[in-house]
């Protein structure tokens, strides 16, 4: 069987090929087909997102596609940056001047860290339909200064308590509580006992 793993994100689909890694599955990624431009992402949730784009790469792939979206809830920042996680502080901004923003917004507050959590949501969808959802969530705090060179993205600031250290400082513990992790070994199960591991598409 053939998935395609709609996105170009190298962090993630590392991850997500380590988590899926022994199913007899040809993993496929948006690399794979012709260059075609991204969907808006007009969700509000992660959950809404994630279902759009699994629709709409599903008819550009024209066969079984799974697509995630995810990012970080700061609680001290009202949910933020949240579904706008990947374009916090523009399009272009770095990892760096994300963490910034943060930390300004969260001395604005008259706090120095936050409650803050991982969310991914993913979408399995084939012709016109979503087959599958799962959710996943890591809890943890923002850590006061970014910390550690692994993981990517927000994983330097935020700090998991029973590691008792950054995501970024994690190495390999992180996929075993991760929110992807959380999300993508639902659809591995999901997978596992689903008849579409016998389909030729």
């Amino acid at each position: 069987m053939r998935l395609t793993v709609a996105t170009t994100n190298d962090g993630k689909l590392r991850e997500i090929r380590k988590l899926l890694a022994g199913l007899p599955v040809v993993l496929q990624t948006l690399a794979d087909f012709p260059p075609v431009a991204a969907p808006e992402e007009t969700g509000v949730t992660f959950a809404e997102n994630a279902r759009q784009k699994a629709l709409f790469y599903a008819g550009t792939t024209r066969g079984l596609t799974v697509a995630e979206d995810s990012g970080l809830e700061v609680d001290a920042m009202g949910g933020a940056p949240g579904v706008q996680s990947a374009r916090f502080g523009g399009e272009d901004s770095t990892y760096p001047e994300k963490f910034r923003l943060i930390y300004d917004a969260l001395a604005k507050a008259g706090v120095a860290t936050s409650v803050a959590r991982f969310v991914c949501a993913l979408a399995v969808a084939r012709d016109g339909q979503v087959l599958f959802e799962a959710r996943g969530v890591v809890e943890g705090e923002i850590a006061p200064t970014p910390r550690g060179t692994g993981g990517f993205g927000y994983d330097p600031i935020f700090f998991y308590e029973p590691f008792g250290c950054t995501l970024a400082e994690a190495g390999d513990r992180k996929s075993s509580v991760s929110h992807r992790g959380a999300a993508f070994r639902q659809l591995r199960a999901w997978l596992e006992t689903s008849e579409l591991l016998n389909s030729q598409f």
